[in-house]
């Protein structure tokens, strides 16, 4: 008896044994638990990013070799600290801070001691290297700009933070992210998949092979390219017109939601953002709190639309039947009520179509009391008005393939119960008469503009706005991109509209800055612009806004253009939207005096008056 429990206790002891080794081989040889063990050191094969193409397949962005000097800490030896910073070209103090943030980090894992090298500085490194045990070379790429303009649009990338790490560990300390605009948006398309190599050590922490012969390393998958859906001729050309100025441009194509040019003014050089001198030049672009170079105005500036909006108000009026296109108004100078006028450039009876083309407040101010007067309270007419104007994508994210955004506003009944201080103190049509002509509580975005104009010009329905026309390999784009939106307006009721929008360049308010040959459907704005000096709110010059579409039937382009301080209307953003429209129907210029005026012309002056003590020029 005793035999046979000593030979199964010597046979149980052989199967652990065994199913440990097994484990041990086989399970336990994860990419994690190799990357913890401390005879072994991981080593990442960075991928190539993938490039960006414009539509045209014009290259935007493409990749050069960089390279990073990285240290494992526990592999660390004595070393001549003062020569190895005069290589690396750092203070004794400052590798004292990136050797602790390195162990702090992981001692086994590898960190990044300076990043992006130049051809030069890793020529004279690299051959020095051998002296310095736990330092190495890596090898990786960075972006390479073809392009200066479309900074906002690309986007740009940086390294890795640690609640970036926390939250995905695919990356490590030292690894490069997209941290805005399509980089980001589309980091997993265009990032690939990194290949890492597993180096076994001896018990003298010497590299002596590949573990296992290599059978758990892996090769890089180089990134996929991108196609995007900008115009780069354009783009370039709108930021051109742009300069010494501040605002933005937003072009979509109707029929497909594809944006061609979106500029924001002022932008940056895309290259300030790549290479040892990227962390200085982000700063200083960071710490310019008057230009703010930075800040995306077309997707995040919210602002009173103006008359633009007019055209909404009209094709909501028809929806709720509050109005029928040949109902006259007369205009006498203005809308009155109570002791308030909003005021007109224009006198005499209007109808729909002559209404848009004069831009005439007191057609729109009564067309909007009458949707109001439609319903049985004010808060039943308002919520009914939003629900039209949310169809039109506004009021909410449109939902476009770019991280930053606002949802701009439309005002609730809710809203206006609570600074009205209802039921205690009731409140008409009238405390809200401004939303008529886009003051008021209504704010958009430029991006928002150019939504709406583009589903004018569709007679009543839009495609999400979007920047990704291709990703080449798998040669799909989102569903959501091809999908129609369609707004609760009905599609005849859009043709006095369009009516009007085209009266605005034979015979209203752009007829000055007509293209010759292409049918333009416009819409001149002017709002008013307020900010806070000494703590008092302050009037400043108003705000320039012009949306248009073209040709006339058949669109092939919806443009927004908003420039802040920018007087009227029909002053800078009208003529840049018809300078856009021409370059990208016809790809030549006509109106050359337009081109020379805007070009040369600047706002400077305008921008440094709330500093300088000049007095701001508003339109009354």
């Amino acid at each position: 008896m005793r035999k046979i429990v000593l030979i199964g206790l010597v046979l149980l002891s052989g199967v652990l044994f065994a199913a440990r080794l097994f484990y041990l081989q086989v399970y336990d040889a994860s990419s994690d638990s190799l990357s913890q063990n401390s005879a072994i050191k991981v080593m990442y094969d960075y991928p190539q990013r993938g490039y960006m193409f414009d539509r045209n397949m014009k290259l935007l962005v493409s990749n050069q070799p960089s390279y990073d000097v990285m240290v494992i800490p526990r592999d660390v030896k004595p070393l001549d600290t003062l020569e190895f910073c005069s290589l690396l070209k750092i203070t004794k103090e400052d590798f004292k801070e990136i050797m602790h943030k390195a162990r702090v980090y992981s001692p086994r894992l590898p960190s990044v001691v300076i990043p992006q090298l130049n051809k030069a500085d890793y020529a004279s490194l690299s051959e020095k290297m051998y002296k310095y045990e736990g330092f190495y070379i890596q090898r990786r790429s960075l972006r390479e700009y073809q392009v200066d303009h479309s900074a906002n649009v690309m986007g740009y990338i940086a390294e890795v933070n640690n609640a970036i790490i926390e939250k995905n560990p695919y990356y490590q300390m030292g690894e490069l992210i997209g941290t805005a605009g399509v980089e980001k948006e589309y980091e997993e398309v265009l990032r690939g998949v990194k290949g890492v190599k597993y180096i076994q050590k001896d018990r003298f922490n010497r590299d002596i092979g590949p573990y296992k012969d290599g059978i758990f390393d892996t090769l890089p998958e180089r990134g996929n390219d991108i196609q995007l859906t900008i115009d780069a001729t354009l783009q370039k050309y709108g930021q051109e017109l742009m300069i010494h100025k501040r605002g933005g441009i937003v072009a979509i194509e109707p029929e497909s939601g594809e944006i061609l040019a979106l500029v924001t003014a002022p932008s940056y050089d895309p290259s300030l953002l790549v290479g040892r001198d990227r962390s200085k030049n982000f700063t200083r672009l960071w710490y310019d709190t008057l230009a703010k170079p930075l800040y995306d105005r077309v997707l995040m500036g919210e602002y009173p639309p103006g008359s633009p909006f007019k055209t909404l108000t009209a094709l909501v009026g028809l929806h709720e039947n509050a109005i029928d296109m040949d109902d006259v108004v007369g205009c006498t100078g203005g809308y009155h009520f109570g002791r308030r006028v909003l005021r007109c450039h224009h006198r005499g009876p209007v109808a729909m179509v002559s209404g848009i083309a004069n831009s005439c407040n007191t057609y729109f101010c009564t067309v909007y009391k009458k949707i109001m007067d439609t319903y049985p309270t004010p808060q039943e007419g308002i919520d009914a008005w939003r629900r039209d104007l949310m169809s039109f994508g506004l009021g909410d994210f449109l939902g476009y393939d770019l991280p930053s955004g606002k949802r701009g506003n439309i005002p609730t009944s809710a809203y206006y119960n609570k600074i009205h201080d209802f039921p205690t103190h009731n409140w008409s049509s009238l405390a809200t008469i401004s939303n008529a002509i886009g003051q008021g509580e209504v704010l958009l975005t430029p991006m928002q503009m150019a939504n709406f104009t583009a589903a004018i010009a569709n007679r009543g329905y839009y495609y999400t706005p979007h920047v990704i026309k291709n990703i080449i390999g798998p040669d799909t784009i989102p569903q959501k991109f091809k999908e129609k939106h369609y707004t609760t307006v009905e599609p005849e009721y859009f043709e006095p509209v369009v009516e009007g929008m085209f009266q605005v360049y034979e015979r209203g308010t752009a007829s000055s800055i007509r293209v010759p040959g292409i049918e333009v459907c416009g819409k001149t704005g002017t709002a008013e612009n307020f900010t806070r000096i000494d703590g008092k709110r302050v009037q400043l010059t108003d705000h320039s806004i012009f949306v248009a579409f073209a040709p006339k039937d058949n669109p092939k382009i919806a443009i927004a253009v908003f420039v802040e301080n920018g007087y009227w209307g029909s002053r800078w953003a009208g003529r840049i939207a018809g300078l856009m429209i021409e370059k990208y129907l016809k790809g030549e210029i006509t109106r050359t005096d337009m081109e020379k005026y805007v070009l040369e012309g600047s706002l400077e002056a305008e921008y440094a008056k709330p500093y300088s003590g000049q007095p701001f020029s508003i339109n009354r």
